[in-house]
């Protein structure tokens, strides 16, 4: 599966970190990022994690994370 973010849509709440802690962190300032690669907005989630995102992209009240299954 891959997921993509688009940290302007991000409105810092802060539900993906609590979700996916391994795949999403956040910068100072509380816009999303991915764990490990903070200035990528696109990755590929291992098949142990794609629960967890799928629920983060549903709960994002901004609709600032996308997924699309491979």
């Amino acid at each position: 599966m891959k997921c993509e973010i688009i940290p302007e849509r991000c409105i810092a709440c802060g539900l993906c970190q609590v979700i996916a802690p391994e795949i999403f962190d956040y910068t100072d300032d509380g816009i999303v990022l991915f764990v490990g690669e903070p200035e990528a907005t696109h990755e590929f989630i291992p098949k142990d994690q794609q629960t967890a995102v799928i629920e983060s992209a549903k709960r994002c009240p901004s609709h600032a994370i996308l997924y699309q299954d491979s």
